[in-house]
């Protein structure tokens, strides 16, 4: 009997789904990352020229800094014109084109933290607006909720090489996102992908484990919350297909929480 022809798409959507999830051991003396595939030249050269401004830590200052511009903004637009003014995210300075900090209404019930802007967002100034903004965008759709969402990020810089944006670069805008929480007051709050629900829920745990279960976000000062629900990330639905499932599921759970059903 003929052994089955191995499907190399799913394989490779298969493991890059145990990496997400932070699989880390096998049934060796030591873990392989078997998905592991050497980049090529031009690649390796781009991140030896960057790792030296890999993680650049952010001193107090710069969030004391960036608590007193959040702290004058009285409007989502007011708080755009002062993240712009904001000089203290080291990521301003490694390559990035523009500050990129939200698109959607003012007065959204629903507010969606992301983890950073990519090359496309950089480029237009606007968060999620490639490929996974146009998936995520399709899901709002579907769920009832299109114009409904103001849409930000963790940090407002794009990352070198789109890495992941180090928490210290976090702590430094998080002062904007919680200012922006506060001036919407939102229903419910939508985090994408770990870095987002890390950042902003103060945890370690993975999304694997984070993801579809609500919480609630409070601030420390001015007496607002809100229920918040974190989920995978667009960009990795676009790797992991098989990932859309669990996520349109917290997608509906986000939409019965903002419109209840009657009785």
């Amino acid at each position: 009997m003929n052994a089955p022809a191995l499907d190399t798409a799913a394989a490779e959507s298969l493991l890059a789904f145990w990496r997400d999830a932070g699989v880390d051991a096998c049934f060796e003396d030591s873990p392989v990352d078997r998905t592991h595939v050497a980049p090529p030249p031009a690649v390796k050269a781009v991140a030896k020229a960057t790792a030296s401004v890999v993680a650049l830590p952010v001193t107090g200052d710069a969030v004391a800094e960036a608590r007193r511009l959040a702290a004058g903004a009285d409007t989502p637009a007011a708080l755009a014109e002062a993240v712009a003014a904001f000089t203290g995210c080291p990521l301003r300075d490694m390559g990035a084109r523009q500050a990129v900090f939200s698109r959607g209404p003012a007065d959204a019930p629903l507010l969606i933290i992301g983890e950073g802007p990519g090359a496309e967002e950089d480029e237009q100034g606007l968060p999620f607006v490639g490929k996974a903004g146009k998936l995520l965008d399709r899901m709002l759709a579907e769920a009832g909720l299109a114009d409904r969402a103001f849409i930000t990020n963790t940090v407002f810089w794009r990352p070198p090489g789109n890495r992941t944006p180090s928490p210290a670069e976090q702590a430094a805008c998080a002062p904007f996102v919680e200012r922006a929480f506060f001036l919407l007051k939102p229903k419910a709050v939508l985090l994408l992908g770990a870095a987002a629900a890390k950042s902003v829920l103060s945890t370690d745990e993975g999304i694997m484990r984070l993801r579809g279960h609500w919480k609630d976000w409070r601030l420390a000062e001015g007496n607002v919350s809100a229920p918040v629900l974190a989920t995978f990330h667009p960009a990795f639905l676009l790797r992991t297909p098989m990932a859309k499932k669990a996520a349109w599921a917290d997608m509906l759970s986000v939409a019965a929480r903002l419109d209840p059903p009657a009785g």
